[in-house]
Parts: structure tokens; C-alpha cells; sequence
């Protein structure tokens, strides 16, 4: 039982300490904005730390 519940603290912890971004394509989105998005993604992840970005546009992005 143990073993079960060490597993599943394990996974409990994993799932919690990987973040994901995802901004939903629209359909004015073009290449140069796609670039500016990647930018801002990269720019969120150093200035807010992984698992503490709450949103990221192709013009700004926020912290939690």
C-alpha cells in the first residue's frame, strides 16, 4: 500500500510542478506574430519562472 501511495504523491508532484502555456491560434495570426509570441513566451519563462506565467500574447504577458 505504500508503494501505491508513494507512486501516487510522486505523480501528484510531477503534474503539479510542469507548467504549460498555450495561446489558442486566431484567425488573423500570421508568421510575424507567431515569432513575437515565441519571443514572449521565452521573455515570460525568465521574467515570471517556470510554473508562474498566467498569460502571454503576441504584445505583453503576465505573471500569477
Amino acid at each position: 500500500m505504500t508503494r501505491i501511495a508513494s507512486l501516487g504523491v510522486a505523480l501528484s508532484a510531477a503534474a503539479l510542478l510542469s507548467a504549460c502555456v498555450f495561446a489558442p491560434p486566431s484567425s488573423s495570426f500570421n508568421a510575424a506574430d507567431a515569432d513575437t509570441l515565441a519571443k514572449n513566451s521565452d521573455r515570460a519563462l525568465l521574467a515570471c519562472g517556470a510554473g508562474n506565467v498566467k498569460e502571454v500574447s503576441a504584445k505583453s504577458f503576465s505573471c500569477k
